[in-house]
This record gives C-alpha cells, sequence and structure tokens, in this order.
C-alpha cells in the first residue's frame, strides 16, 4: 500500500513558477515510477510528466515540455514538479500516481496509487 500527498499548489499570474511536492509512504520499491498529472474543468485528466523511483528516466508531456521538470528526492521520498513559465492554461488540479511496474506511462490506467491532487491556478 501506498499513500500520496501532494502540496505546493496555490495561485500565480502567468509566467511565473510553481513547485509542486509529491510526498510517498508506504511500501515503495525502487522498480516503481511516480507520474503527474492534471485535470483542468470539464476535461479529461492529461498526463504531465513521470520519473522512475531508483534511475533517472523521465518523460514530460508535449505541453509542458521546455517548461516543467520532474525530479526526486529518494531520502525524503518525495517527487518534484517544477512548473515554471506558467500560462492559464496549466491551471488544473494536479495529482501524483504510482506505476508499480516503473513504466513511465502516458495513461492513467496504469497507475495503481493516486493522491487527493492540489489546485493550481494561473491568472492572466
Amino acid at each position: 500500500q501506498v499513500q500520496l500527498v501532494e502540496s505546493g499548489g496555490g495561485l500565480v499570474q502567468a509566467g511565473g513558477s510553481l513547485r509542486l511536492s509529491c510526498a510517498a509512504s508506504g511500501r515503495i520499491l525502487s522498480s516503481y515510477a511516480l507520474g503527474w498529472f492534471r485535470r483542468a474543468p470539464g476535461k479529461e485528466r492529461e498526463f504531465v510528466a513521470a520519473i522512475r523511483w531508483s534511475v533517472t528516466y523521465t518523460k514530460l508531456g508535449d505541453s509542458v515540455k521546455g517548461r516543467f521538470t520532474i525530479s526526486r528526492d529518494n531520502a525524503k521520498n518525495t517527487v518534484y514538479l517544477q512548473m515554471n513559465s506558467l500560462k492559464p492554461e496549466d491551471t488544473a488540479v494536479y495529482f501524483c500516481a504510482v506505476d508499480q511496474n516503473g513504466r513511465l506511462l502516458e495513461k492513467e490506467t496504469g497507475y495503481a496509487y493516486w493522491g487527493q491532487g492540489t489546485q493550481v491556478t494561473v491568472s492572466s
């Protein structure tokens, strides 16, 4: 069982930055991967980024490449999403999730555990 808690969301002006954190607890194996997804009002959940827990394999969604980065601190069991050059269209609830098979999937169906989400609002 894995528990995930997101934090760091808030209100920011366009062009600004935020760093989201996803703190994991429970049984975390080195083979796992952690992903970030987001859901904007009226839209389906969208893949943002993913990272392997033990090695530095990462993947970013097309809409955030060049602006967002994903990283982890294994000592703190925490994964970060650094979001720069934010746009109003980045407004969404951001979720982190664990894939027990470490596949860096872009589809949410492969992720077994999910956090509650943190709201990010970007004003124009």
